[in-house]
């Protein structure tokens, strides 16, 4: 579907959107503004990294965005992000995305006479901006929370096995978005060229340098907690096998002394003797009172 935002001469630029673009929907803009066909081809293909192109007449800009509601087992670039592409000069801007954007929608019921709509570079990096505060919201208020959550699971709950499926998605969503962000920072670094740069593109760069070290500080939590949870892991199953061990310290003499005695031989005195049973008896009392205090003194136990 095509809409006509921003048109000249009322304005000083046209602004087109498209949601779900088709090939088809390009053949008028096409010869009008005098796209290229590898940045049409680039706008309807699925997937893409944020980048920026250069072309004769005008710019191509790829941009991503956080929905507020992605799902919680995402773990692709697909379904934890939204793309939007962007034709741009001084004359137009062309929008084109797969769903409705809640930022998109914001900026087209803004006032005409807003100052992000008086030019189009104002309006591409206030899409550009939109976009990245999204990554900043979804960090704060979701992902800091989540980790919050499962960090007490980890020191103060006792079973934490379903817990290690979801650090797990959130950890592929922190390395899915990094590697946006990583991209971003070419977007970043060419609005900040001398040519395009103004008090707007500063807030750019400086909300790009606040939400990458965001995620880079979460990253590293992620791994922290993922690196605690397997040592306390390790440290439960080592507990255990110590426990095992103890058991089969005590029993292995009094296994061995049962084993000798349990044998069929003629010639054992022992069989005989009318105290033999209550000398065995205390013999294994000795025994296991010896390797208790020995454990005692080990600190073993």
């Amino acid at each position: 579907m095509i809409v006509s935002i921003l048109q000249t001469p009322e304005h000083h630029f046209d602004w087109i959107d498209i949601t779900n673009p088709a090939i088809e929907d390009f053949a008028e803009l096409k010869a009008k503004y005098n796209l290229h066909e590898a940045s049409i081809k680039d706008c309807i293909e699925i997937g893409h990294l944020p980048k920026i192109e250069e072309f004769d007449n005008y710019h191509f800009l790829i941009i991503r965005s956080i929905p507020k509601n992605f799902d919680d087992e995402s773990d692709s670039l697909i379904e934890i992000t939204e793309r939007i592409s962007i034709f741009y000069s001084e004359k137009f801007v062309i929008t084109a995305h797969r769903q409705e954007i809640e930022f998109l929608k914001n900026l087209e019921n803004l006032d005409k006479s807003n100052k992000k709509l008086q030019s189009s570079k104002s309006l591409v990096n206030a899409l550009t901006s939109s976009a990245l505060k999204t990554f900043e919201d979804i960090v704060l208020d979701k992902m800091s929370v989540k980790l919050d959550e499962y960090e007490e699971i980890v020191f103060l709950h006792r079973r934490r096995k379903p817990f290690l499926k979801k650090l797990y998605y959130i950890k592929r969503q922190i390395d899915v978005i990094r590697s946006v962000l990583t991209h971003y920072k070419d977007i970043v670094d060419y609005f900040h060229m001398p040519q395009y740069q103004n008090i707007y593109t500063q807030d750019l760069r400086d909300l790009f340098s606040k939400t990458n070290t965001l995620y880079r500080n979460i990253a590293e939590n992620t791994a922290q907690l993922l690196s605690i949870y397997f040592n306390i892991e390790s440290n439960h199953t080592n507990e255990i096998m110590r426990m095992l061990t103890i058991i089969s310290v005590f029993f292995m003499p009094l296994t061995f002394i049962v084993g000798v005695y349990g044998m069929n031989f003629e010639n054992m005195p022992e069989l005989e003797w009318k105290y033999g049973y209550a000398a065995v008896m205390l013999l294994m009392i000795a025994l296991s009172a010896i390797i208790y205090f020995w454990f005692k003194k080990k600190k073993w136990l």
